[in-house]
């Protein structure tokens, strides 16, 4: 079982950043694949991020170039670096471990960004 908090949302104005963080329990952390998704009212949840155990990296188109996920094994903690934010990316931002067959999600973090 993992358990994931997410902590770091809040209300920024547009061009500014923020950084989520994503803390998560266990030890199996480093074998773990993290991910940040997203859901915006009345839209379905997307993928926003992700990072394996390996290092591989992979982005939705739309955060390209202003989000940078990492990752602290140490720490066992992910991290969601997001910049030049704008108002569509307001949304509850949800931190995710997937391990074989298993998901596991945490409660989200609200990040509204205002014109």
């Amino acid at each position: 079982q993992v358990q994931l908090v997410e902590s770091g949302g809040g209300l920024v104005q547009a061009g500014g950043s923020l950084r989520l963080s994503c803390a998560a329990s266990g030890s199996i952390f480093r074998l773990l694949t993290m991910g940040w998704y997203r859901q915006a009212p009345g839209k379905q949840r997307e993928l926003v991020a992700t990072i394996t155990s390996g290092y591989d990296i992979n982005y939705a188109d739309s955060v390209k170039g202003r989000f940078t996920i990492s990752r602290d094994n140490a720490k066992n903690t992910v991290y969601l670096q997001m910049n030049s934010l704008k108002p569509e990316d307001t949304a509850v931002y949800y931190c995710n471990a997937h391990f074989t067959r298993m998901d596991y999600w945490g409660k989200g973090t609200l990040v509204t960004v205002s014109s």
